[in-house]
């Protein structure tokens, strides 16, 4: 229930930084700075989330055997540093291109890019020791501070009358180190010595799940920087802005399934505990029921309120069609994800890895049909890539269950931070 209130007022917050950071800018100086946001949940939860899963799991397992955590999370620290470095010089090398075709020419939006990249690689390591050692409360405070702390710059900044883009892009990841400070707050003996951790002990799974992160946040969220890439002048800026609004709103659902699955997790972790396969098949069976209630909904809210919420939350016009379409492929998504988790707690990462590319596959090549409306061509693209990765795990978790593989309490704790989503 900690958890599923931090994802609350994240969620909150988040919606609340959006809108006030629009309003400041206006639509034409927002849109490269809801790029950087798409941009950082992709590169962040892609290759910092199966980190996070392999040190709770690992830490959990540990925990079971009374053995100190120390050298596993030692361990995992060094394994980002070497994703850090990489990607940053990645990053640094290409960086003329994302400030020409991404930023509109902000280096100041680059280096927020860097900022929320290192940012959320200590975040996410942190919220892998939380979940681990079973302090969920602090893995609550954690999501839920990082959005309060962004949310009270952004008004700062806004009264303040600040129109350049750069100190709200470093709004977007820096808050995230003040969350982790927050969180460590009251919690003791965290870390303790133990047995040496080994490289298998924290990376048995994390080739395919970080295959499978990087590609399902990419899908998550490619519509608003294919938007970007395809637009053929700068008059068409203010369809990437309101595009990235619609995409923001669209994401409603999957903010309060974040928060129901938090909720169910202990549940879910005693039937797989007692090895209970029918009993956890029943219950993933109920939320599978609640996520298809919850998209439908979506979907009709959207087509039936979906331009007025724009235009109140963020002063923004985007038609009936296009909000329709962006909640379709949220609800989509949203049901893959769930059918993906259920996945990963039957072991199951690899096939997990090869849904989120297909699902990417498919989002490419509709994405690459020429349409003079570039609106239609990306939500369209949107909504292939969802089906597509849902038709492949829809068909895998049947033929899973079909075999009797049993979930784990570590599985589970991974399928939990499975979600690519902030």
């Amino acid at each position: 229930m900690a958890v599923g209130l931090g994802l609350v007022i994240s969620g909150v917050a988040t919606y609340g930084f959006l809108s006030i950071t629009k309003r400041a800018l206006g639509e034409d100086l927002f849109a490269p700075v809801s790029l950087l946001w798409f941009l950082t949940f992709i590169l962040a939860p892609g290759f910092f989330l199966p980190v996070e899963q392999e040190v709770g799991r690992a830490l959990a397992h540990r925990r079971a055997l009374h053995q100190g955590s120390r050298p596993v999370v030692e361990r995992a620290a060094v394994l980002e540093g070497i994703l850090l470095v990489t990607i940053t010089v990645v990053m640094l090398v290409i960086s003329p291109l994302l400030v020409t075709h991404l930023f509109e020419g902000s280096w100041g939006l680059f280096v927020g890019l860097l900022v929320a990249f290192w940012a959320y690689a200590l975040a996410h390591l942190t919220r892998g020791v939380w979940s681990g050692t079973g302090r969920f409360d602090a893995y609550g405070v954690l999501m839920g501070s990082e959005g309060v702390v962004r949310l009270v710059f952004v008004v700062v900044l806004a009264v303040a009358g600040v129109k350049a883009v750069g100190p709200y892009g470093i709004l977007v990841g820096l808050p995230a180190v003040a969350a982790v400070l927050l969180s460590r707050r009251g919690q003791h003996d965290v870390l303790d010595d133990g047995p040496d951790a080994s490289w298998s002990e924290i990376t048995p799974n994390l080739g395919w799940l970080l295959v499978g992160s990087v590609f399902a946040a990419a899908l998550l969220n490619a519509g608003p920087i294919a938007a970007s890439l395809l637009k053929t002048s700068s008059a068409e800026n203010a369809l990437v802005s309101q595009l990235s609004t619609g995409v923001i709103i669209a994401r409603v659902p999957l903010f309060l399934f974040q928060a129901v699955q938090a909720a169910l997790l202990p549940k879910l972790a005693r039937l797989a505990a007692r090895g209970a396969l029918d009993d956890f098949v029943k219950g993933f069976r109920k939320l599978l029921t609640l996520v298809l209630v919850v998209g439908a909904a979506a979907v009709v809210g959207a087509f039936a309120l979906g331009p007025f919420v724009v235009r109140v939350f963020f002063d923004s016009e985007l038609s009936r069609r296009t909000l329709t379409l962006l909640a379709l492929s949220s609800a989509l998504y949203m049901v893959a994800l769930a059918l993906a988790q259920a996945i990963i707690a039957l072991r199951g990462h690899a096939k997990v890895a090869v849904g989120w590319v297909v699902g990417m596959a498919a989002f490419v090549a509709v994405a690459a049909i020429p349409n003079d409306d570039l609106l239609l061509r990306v939500e369209s693209a949107l909504v292939a890539g969802s089906l597509g990765a849902l038709v492949v795990f829809a068909v895998v978790l049947r033929l899973m269950i079909n075999t009797g593989i049993e979930p784990d309490e570590e599985s589970l704790i991974e399928a939990f931070e499975a979600i690519p989503l902030e």
